[in-house]
Parts: structure tokens; C-alpha cells; sequence
């Protein structure tokens, strides 16, 4: 694919953002979609629209060749993700790329992997030129905790298990791949880092990059669900409690080579996570 009008959503997420830089350091034209009409990306062309709103998103995808699938986090996120595959599909794009998670399968005891399936299952049904990644859990998700591991320690419900956890970045570079690239149709890309670490490891690793210790509490699930009510829907709560208890039991330590096949360099090791990311974790 020569020089690509790729429309990316969540352009202004963790992982639009650095795909926006990522596709046009590859030559393509980048068309950001954003719901927030104040929150435009220099650059590159703007299209504002809503993936609650069909009529917003058609016209966002007239005129592009390949666009990057990945929504807001949002209980009705399947649904939402199934109409957009229609509607990329009746605007004759000839590449979609489908932002899944590790491990999705329809009979997944955790909803987040079940809604993932049920939406892979349905853009292969499309006939749409596609490509599916599934990255696993994102070193980014540690920021959430930043404030607590300022203070020296953080808590999640996960013993010692490792979890092959990936850079958001790699997942950026690797979709960027894709989205240029050819030989990519039909196929599904598991993105995880170099390693599985355990979470006492990634406190190692912060602590490393920080200059001061920081300690990984393991916190029963009803604890954990009770510090973040009312500061995310119940549903979601729920979610990641599910989440959790896939890693806990060992079911997300696999290493794949994807970031590395598809990028041509190493996925980034927590080590690198940590470093580039310290001033986060630090004491304000």
C-alpha cells in the first residue's frame, strides 16, 4: 500500500497518539478522528466524530484506504466496534485493523476477552480486509497507580504470577506496521513484551528507575473493587476484577514475537518502561 489515508480513532488516546507520529514517520496521511472538536492534532487532517453517532463516523471514513479500530471503554465498546465495521465496509475501505486483547475467545470466563471475540468474529464475517492485534496488559495501565507508588508501593489482586505486558508504544508501531504493510490480510497478531515479570518485578524496576523503593501489595478483589467505586462504572470495576484473576491464574504469560517481527526491533522490557516513564512516579 503506497502512501495510505489511514483514519486512526482515539487519536488522542495512549495508543492513538503515538500511532498518529508512527504512520506518518511510514509515509501515510493521517486522518485523526476525535470526539472533543477543541482537542485537534497539528498536523495531520482532524475529522470529529462519535462512534455513538453512525452519520460522524461515515463521513470520517469517506475517502480513506485502511482505518485503526480501538473505542473508549464504554459497556456498549462491541457494539459500537460491530456497527463501525459496517460502516468502514459500506465506505469500501480496503484495510481495517481491529485493536483486540490477548486471549479473546467467545467462552472467556472474563467479559472484556468475550466482547473482544464477539467483534472479531464479526469483522471477519464482513469479508473486510483485515488484520486483528491483541495486545496483552499495557505497561501504561501503571500509571493509573502513580500516585500511590510516589508514596512507595502499589496493590492489585495478582499473587506472583507474570504477565507478559506490553508498551503501548510497541502496540502503536506494530498497528502502523500493518496499516502500511502488505501480507498482514486475515491474520491475528499477539502483542506482549520480551518477558513475562511478575508485579514484584515491575516494582523492581520502578524502584531501579525512580531512586527510591517501591513494594507491590497483593489486595483481595473486594478491596481493590471498593478503592475504585465511584471513580469508574461498577461495570468496569467488575471487568477488571475479571481481568485480574485471568492474570492471577497464570493465563497471560505467554511471549510472542510480534512487536518484533512486525516493527524489526525488540518489544521495550519494563526496564525501558520504567526509565522513560520515572518522572511519573516520582514524588511531585
Amino acid at each position: 500500500m503506497n502512501t495510505p489515508t489511514v483514519l486512526v480513532t482515539g487519536a488522542t488516546g495512549t495508543i492513538g497518539s503515538a500511532l498518529v507520529p508512527a504512520l506518518q514517520a511510514r509515509g501515510a496521511t493521517v486522518r485523526a478522528m476525535t470526539r472533543d472538536p477543541d482537542r485537534r492534532i497539528p498536523g495531520v487532517e482532524n475529522a470529529v466524530a462519535d462512534l455513538q453517532d453512525p452519520a460522524s463516523v461515515a463521513a470520517a471514513l469517506d475517502g480513506v484506504d485502511a482505518a485503526f479500530l480501538n473505542s473508549p471503554s464504554a459497556a456498549d465498546a462491541a457494539a459500537l466496534q460491530i456497527r463501525f465495521a459496517d460502516l468502514a465496509r459500506a465506505a469500501g475501505v480496503g484495510r481495517l485493523v481491529l485493536l483486540s486483547q490477548y486471549a479473546a475467545r467467545t467462552d472467556s470466563p472474563v467479559r472484556f476477552l468475550r466482547w473482544h471475540a464477539e467483534v472479531e468474529a464479526h469483522v471477519r464475517r464482513t469479508g473486510v480486509d483485515h488484520t486483528v492485534l491483541r495486545p496483552n496488559l499495557y505497561m501504561q495501565a501503571l500509571l493509573a497507580f502513580a500516585g500511590t507508588i510516589a508514596q512507595g508501593w502499589f496493590a492489585a489482586p495478582i499473587g506472583a504470577a507474570a504477565v507478559s505486558a506490553v508498551d503501548t508504544r510497541d502496540i502503536a508501531d506494530a498497528a502502523a506496521a500493518v496499516l502500511t504493510g502488505a501480507g498482514h490480510t486475515g491474520r491475528t497478531y499477539t502483542l506482549t513484551g520480551p518477558r513475562a515479570v511478575s508485579h514484584d518485578e515491575i516494582a523492581q524496576a520502578l524502584s531501579a528507575a525512580i531512586g527510591h523503593g517501591v513494594t507491590f501489595k497483593g489486595a483481595p478483589a473486594d478491596q481493590f473493587a471498593a478503592a475504585l467505586t465511584g471513580m469508574v462504572p461498577a461495570w468496569q470495576i467488575d471487568g477488571l476484577i475479571e481481568d485480574y484473576a485471568h492474570y492471577d491464574r497464570g493465563e497471560a504469560a505467554e511471549v510472542h514475537a510480534s512487536v518484533a517481527d512486525l516493527t524489526g526491533r525488540p518489544a521495550r522490557d519494563i526496564a525501558d518502561f520504567a526509565r522513560d516513564y520515572a518522572a511519573a512516579f516520582r514524588p511531585a
